[in-house]
């Protein structure tokens, strides 16, 4: 049974994983959206940035519930994700703002190298902290 380490081994690139996320989602929602930006445009983008951030916190904090959002997370990316990518590239009839092809492009290779971590049996030990302790 492997013991657990201080810093498990892809504890810290799997939290700076999201914390880029996070402000990739931000600045780019921000690039992209009509000038003069609205507040409730900008709030939008301060809150899905602001998920991402949230659960590197949680992961880095080591809540078990994080571990699972963040699997699910890159289950989700990688299909959805690369469908996107697949019709992009194949220059499909259909129009992709470019922030949702740059935030693929990040995302896919990311996701497909913190996945098997997420899943491993050392991430299993070192993320059992529950939400709420007594």
């Amino acid at each position: 049974m492997p013991s657990v380490e201080a810093n498990p081994t892809g504890l810290w690139p799997t939290a700076a994983f999201f914390v880029v996320a996070g402000l990739l989602e931000t600045g780019l929602t921000v690039w992209e959206a009509p000038r003069p930006m609205p507040l409730a445009g900008l709030w939008s983008a301060v809150g899905y940035g602001s998920l991402h951030l949230l659960l590197a916190w949680g992961l880095w904090r080591r809540l078990a519930l994080c571990r699972s959002i963040a699997m699910i997370y890159c289950l989700a990316v990688l299909t959805t994700y690369a469908a996107v990518l697949t019709l992009a590239f194949a220059k499909a009839p259909v129009a992709f703002p470019a922030s949702l092809v740059a935030k693929s492009l990040y995302e896919v290779p990311s996701c497909a190298l913190i996945l098997p971590f997420l899943r491993s049996a050392e991430a299993s030990l070192a993320f059992r902290r529950a939400l709420f302790e007594r």
